[in-house]
């Protein structure tokens, strides 16, 4: 195994790490790595399979680990990890979830500093939708999901202009927490509903795991949508997901979910300061 730049992995390498569970499906570390070797750095992105019991005990023990300089996070521990940091960027602090986790400096006696955690799965979606040609700016939004990723990327479609956002979420308790923490920065703008709820939709984007799992039951029917609605799912594994494939079949245009992480990239950079 080799660090960025083609180096073999040695003493001097850093580390970061990618938590989720499961891990297997997770592509952060085959865009990351090669991230790495184009900027010539010693460094590693490895997969950890953390259990959501085991979250806390591993956070913390990895900030003890002094050449681990960063953490990306996946599902489902995106709302927990916000309550392990000593810190929230601004995303973090309005989504209340993170994605990603960087170290602190060290107090005046050495210690460790904490997480800084942030989250730019909203930013990366955005960026990821007007860099296919999908304006966000004045059009109608469905949401399907209030999670992690549902969560960062309901704030940021609204911090872009979008003109109504519909956010589709079984879980009543997350749903209305979502709605409150929208509706004091946005008044007006979103409702909800929890069950998915079309009508009028211009761009309709999958938030949640349905897709990853072979069987998995599609988030919403492509036959509801209106005719032209673009259909966007944050799910990378398969590329072309179970509700992708429905849609561009009824004729929609579809959005692949690998397209948020691209967008990220150059977000990781300045945030791990790479």
């Amino acid at each position: 195994m080799t660090a960025g730049g083609g180096r073999p992995i040695g003493g001097s390498t850093r580390l970061f790490a990618v938590l989720g569970d499961p891990v297997a499906q997770v592509r952060a570390p085959a865009l990351v790595n090669p991230l790495f070797a184009e900027l010539g750095l010693d460094a590693v992105l490895v997969p950890v399979h953390v259990r959501p019991g085991d979250l806390a005990a591993v956070v913390r023990g990895l900030e003890a680990v002094r050449n681990l300089d960063g953490l990306l996070v996946t599902v489902p521990h995106k709302f927990a990890v916000c309550g392990l940091a000593a810190e929230l960027g601004r995303a973090a602090e309005l989504a209340g979830s993170a994605n990603a986790l960087r170290r602190r400096p060290a107090n005046g006696d050495g210690e460790a500093g904490g997480w800084l955690a942030d989250n730019f799965d909203g930013a990366g979606f955005v960026a990821g939708l007007e860099h296919a040609g999908h304006p966000v700016a004045g059009r109608r939004f469905v949401l399907a999901g209030a999670g992690g990723a549902g969560t960062a990327i309901a704030t940021a479609l609204l911090q872009a202009g979008a003109g109504r956002l519909t956010v589709c979420e079984p879980d009543t308790a997350r749903l209305g927490g979502l709605l409150d923490r929208l509706e004091r920065h946005w008044p007006g703008r979103a409702r909800g509903s929890a069950v998915p709820l079309l009508d009028g939709a211009e761009v309709a984007v999958n938030a949640t795991p349905l897709g990853l799992r072979a069987g998995d039951p599609l988030p919403f029917s492509p036959a509801e949508l209106p005719p032209g609605c673009v259909v966007a799912d944050i799910v990378m594994t398969p590329p072309m997901t179970p509700l992708l494939r429905a849609a561009a079949e009824r004729g929609h245009p579809v959005h692949h979910g690998r397209h948020m992480l691209d967008q990220q990239l150059s977000l990781y950079r300045g945030f791990f300061g790479l």
